[in-house]
């Protein structure tokens, strides 16, 4: 239970930068502000359908963790090295 806390703690934290590092790259317009527009609600529409799986099958708490957790870190690595 520990663990689901820390982890969900620091996907809260990486989920700040992912969101300010976004709204950077779309507030620089051009094509890679659209890109990352639409790949953003791409995700969105991904992890909804995600998330309703896994609770239609009863997963617990701490793989809704782990999977959210994923998606936020390969985030916050592919904006913080691409240069837009």
């Amino acid at each position: 239970m520990f663990n689901l806390w820390v982890d969900l703690s620091l996907s809260i934290l990486e989920a700040q930068q992912v969101i300010w590092l976004r709204g950077m790259r779309i507030a620089s317009g051009g094509k890679a502000a659209e890109r990352e527009a639409k790949l953003m609600v791409s995700e969105k529409i991904e992890a909804a359908g995600r998330s309703i799986t896994m609770l239609a099958m009863g997963a617990p708490a701490d793989k809704f963790v782990s999977y959210y957790g994923g998606k936020i870190r390969s985030n916050r690595k592919r904006l913080l090295r691409s240069p837009a």
